[in-house]
């Protein structure tokens, strides 16, 4: 797997193919969040929010909230209010500390939003469905490094540390 092409000019071709597919996919990822986040009325990034909520599976604090989103605490707050009025989440004591505030999504909203991706996921599924399991194995993988090389470029970012 990670052999390398010994012919210069077709890796080239490939990675210049790769890097143009790429783009597209990206482009075309954003743009549905976008659409999809248009048609519940919310911002793309609060609509990653409650995805990374759900991942968590149970309320988290304002801060963590930040630290999932890349978000400081005051836009993560402010991510908070307008998932609260749209009715996606509530603010709750911590019942072991009562100074804590934890954001919990609000199950009823989000089976709605479950509803509409079962009905979008089910395009995907069928595409996956083609591959086969070590292909599908490849895939998982790449994404998986994808997220975490994505959280280390976006720290650099963040630290002004791109030109190196």
């Amino acid at each position: 797997m990670t052999q390398k092409n010994s012919d210069g000019a077709a890796r080239g071709r490939l990675m210049e193919e790769l890097s143009t597919a790429s783009r597209r996919y990206m482009a075309s990822y954003a743009l549905f969040n976008q659409a999809l986040a248009d048609h519940l009325g919310l911002h793309p990034t609060d609509l990653q929010c409650l995805n990374l909520l759900e991942l968590e599976g149970g309320p988290v604090t304002t801060g963590r909230v930040a630290e999932l989103t890349g978000l400081t605490t005051g836009s993560a707050t402010r991510l908070v209010d307008r998932l609260e009025r749209a009715g996606y989440v509530t603010r709750e004591r911590d019942t072991h500390d009562r100074r804590r505030v934890l954001v919990a999504c609000v199950p009823e909203r989000m089976a709605e939003f479950g509803a509409l991706w079962a009905r979008l996921g089910g395009a995907w599924v069928s595409m996956i469905d083609t591959y086969a399991d070590e292909e599908i194995a490849l895939l998982t993988a790449h994404m998986q490094r994808t997220v975490e090389l994505s959280a280390t470029q976006v720290e650099r970012l963040r630290a002004g540390d791109f030109d190196a």
